[in-house]
């Protein structure tokens, strides 16, 4: 299989070069979206070998995704891989999804971070747990980590999706769209490196812009 690896990244020039360069699997073509960096994260990215394109401001997480689906459709890739690009994710961890991806190629197949959170913040944890229980209420499937951003999309589904997102939200709308239409979404084990960043993610306002989009869902459902 043909698979594009789409790491989003914004201001990440301590991880991005090293993290480019230990993904060297045949048939995984690294593309990075460099979101509007201040910094020469896209520069790291290119030079480590992988593909960057880039947006001249800084759009979110959702749009820089969506920009890495179309780049995948265009050049015909069979699914994509998303993973963060601060480090949090652990290449190692990619046999483990390309061995699941083999036996469900048309599927969503998510990480799993859940089974081994420790080093987890403690306000994360609580979060993940409330929203996966919520999230995989709506999709009628168990889904242990909603929220994790490492990731496969088959290009099956790629093609329907007709994602809207901006931000962080966009995790939630692949899962429910993906189920709305009738994909098993599978999970699979992976551990989460944990250092002393600030997370990019704001409580306050990101939570509320994931609770609008649960309403918009909710009320499309409804007509």
């Amino acid at each position: 299989m043909k698979i594009c690896l789409i790491i989003p990244v914004h201001n990440e020039i301590q991880h991005i070069g090293a993290l480019v360069e230990s993904i060297k699997i045949e048939g995984l073509d690294r593309l990075v979206i460099d979101d509007g960096s201040s910094d020469e994260s896209g520069a790291a990215a290119s030079s480590r070998g992988a593909i960057v394109l880039t947006n001249e401001m800084k759009k979110g997480k959702g749009r820089s995704l969506q920009l890495g689906f179309e780049y995948a459709q265009s050049h015909h890739y069979d699914g994509v891989i998303t993973m963060d690009g601060d480090g949090q994710h652990d290449p190692k961890d990619l046999k483990q999804f390309l061995a699941l991806i083999e036996k469900y190629p048309c599927s969503v197949i998510t990480g799993n971070r859940m089974g081994a959170h420790k080093g987890m913040p403690f306000i994360r944890v609580i979060t993940n747990w409330s929203m996966s229980w919520l999230i995989s209420q709506i999709c009628r499937q168990k889904i242990p980590d909603t929220q994790c951003g490492y990731r496969y999309i088959g290009r099956e589904i790629l093609e329907k999706l007709r994602l809207t997102s901006k931000d962080f939200e966009i995790e939630s709308e692949v899962l429910i769209q993906a189920s709305q239409l009738g994909y098993k979404i599978y999970s699979v084990p992976i551990s989460t490196i944990y250092r002393n960043e600030k997370s990019k993610i704001n409580p306050f306002k990101d939570t509320l812009r994931f609770f609008a989009y649960l309403m918009r869902e909710w009320r499309k459902s409804r007509k």
